[in-house]
C-alpha cells in the first residue's frame, strides 16, 4: 500500500486528496474513474490511509495503530464491499454492506470509509438502494466509488458524488519505471509504453508477460517479411494468431506502431523518433522503398480492419484482406 507521494502521476488527484482532509472538508462520496490498471485503488488506499491516520500530519505515518491496521487490511473502519456475482453488485450487497452497517459509529476513528471497486457493476436497484444512504449520510461515512465506466451510474449518483477522473500518464514516466524499476531494456519499455497508452498497471503487465514477448517476437518476423511472403504463408500466420489466441486489437495496435515508425523515418530520418529503434536498419530499408501514399494506404486499411472487426465481419477474412495490402504497399 502506498502514500501519495509514492504514487506516479494524478498529481491534481493527489493534490485534492490531501487538501480537503488538511482542510476538514471530506466530502460523502467520491467517483474515482478510469481504465483498469489505472491506479484507482491506490489512489483510495492512499486517502484511506491518510485520512485515518492517527497523528494527523497530512502524511501517513505508517506506525500508529490505524496505520498498522490498514496496512494489514484490518482496519474496523474501512470497508471494501464484495459481491458474490462476478457481473452484478445486487441490492442485498448494498444492504447487507452499507445500508444495515453504515449508522454504527466507527470504531476507532473519526471516519468510516467504504471502497467499491467496479462499481459500474452495480444494478439500478442496488444504485437506488446507495442513493438513499449518499443524500442522508452520517457525518463521518465516506463513500468511494471505483469504476471504469462512470456512465453507468445513474443521474441521480453522478449529481451527489464529486467526480474525479484519473489521466492517462506520461510516456515518460512510464518508461522510466519500467526501465528504472522494473530493469526492463530501454528498446522494449518503449513498446510496452506504446502499447500502454498512459495505463501504468497495463505496462507493468506487460512488461512482466512471457506471452507479450512472444507476441512481440512474431509480431516483429510478420512485419519484417511480409512482403516476402506468398498467400499461403500469410494464410498461416493468420492460422497462427488465432491458434496463439492473439487479441486481435493488440496486433492492429502493433501493425499501426511499427507502420507509423516507418512513416516517421520517412519524414525526418531521426531514430530517435523511432519506438523500434532495435529495428532500425529494417525500418529504415522498408521506409526508402516505400512511397507516402502506400503507407498511408497501410494506415488507412489498418483502421478500417479495426471498424470492420467491431461491425462483427469475419476476422480472418478482415485480417487477410489487411495483411494483402500490407504485402502490396
Amino acid at each position: 500500500m502506498l502514500k501519495f507521494n509514492e504514487i506516479l502521476g494524478h498529481e491534481q488527484i493527489k493534490q485534492h486528496f490531501q487538501t480537503v482532509i488538511k482542510l476538514h472538508m471530506v466530502s460523502h462520496a467520491y467517483i474515482l474513474s478510469g481504465e483498469k490498471g489505472m491506479g484507482k485503488k491506490s489512489l483510495a488506499n492512499a486517502f484511506a490511509l491518510t485520512l485515518l491516520c492517527e497523528k494527523g500530519t497530512g502524511d501517513p505515518c505508517m506506525d500508529c495503530p490505524s496505520c498498522r491496521q490498514i496496512l494489514s487490511d484490518n482496519h474496523p473502519d474501512v470497508i471494501y464491499i464484495t459481491h458474490e456475482k462476478p457481473g452484478s453488485i445486487s441490492v442485498e450487497d448494498i444492504r447487507k454492506q452499507i445500508q444495515d452497517t453504515v449508522m454504527i459509529c466507527p470504531y476507532s476513528s473519526h471516519y468510516k470509509i467504504y471502497i467499491m471497486d467496479e462499481a459500474e457493476k452495480m444494478t439500478p436497484q442496488a444504485q437506488n438502494a446507495l442513493l438513499k444512504t449518499i443524500e442522508e449520510p452520517p457525518a463521518y461515512a465516506v463513500i468511494l466509488l471505483l469504476t471504469t465506466n462512470e456512465d453507468a451510474f445513474l443521474p441521480t449518483i453522478l449529481s451527489r458524488c464529486v467526480k474525479l477522473p484519473l489521466k492517462p500518464l506520461k510516456d515518460s514516466t512510464i518508461k522510466y519505471y519500467l526501465q528504472d524499476e522494473m530493469n526492463v531494456d530501454p528498446a522494449d519499455a518503449a513498446v510496452y509504453t506504446s502499447f500502454a497508452r498512459g495505463n501504468l498497471g497495463r505496462a507493468i503487465t506487460i512488461a512482466s508477460s512471457d506471452n507479450f514477448r512472444d507476441f512481440h517476437k512474431n509480431m516483429l518476423v510478420l512485419l519484417k517479411y511480409i512482403k516476402k511472403m506468398d498467400i499461403s504463408e500469410l494464410l498461416d500466420e493468420i492460422k497462427k494468431m488465432k491458434d496463439q489466441e492473439y487479441d486481435i486489437y493488440s496486433c492492429l495496435d502493433f501493425m499501426q506502431m511499427w507502420y507509423r515508425d516507418i512513416l516517421m523515418y520517412k519524414v525526418t530520418k531521426d531514430m530517435n523518433s523511432l519506438i523500434f529503434k532495435d529495428e532500425y536498419s529494417v525500418i529504415s530499408s522498408v521506409s526508402e522503398k516505400s512511397s507516402y501514399a502506400g503507407i498511408e494506404n497501410i494506415l488507412t486499411a489498418i483502421d478500417k480492419a479495426r471498424t470492420r472487426l467491431q461491425a462483427n465481419v469475419n476476422t480472418e477474412l478482415t485480417i487477410e484482406l489487411l495483411l494483402l495490402v500490407m504485402k502490396e504497399n
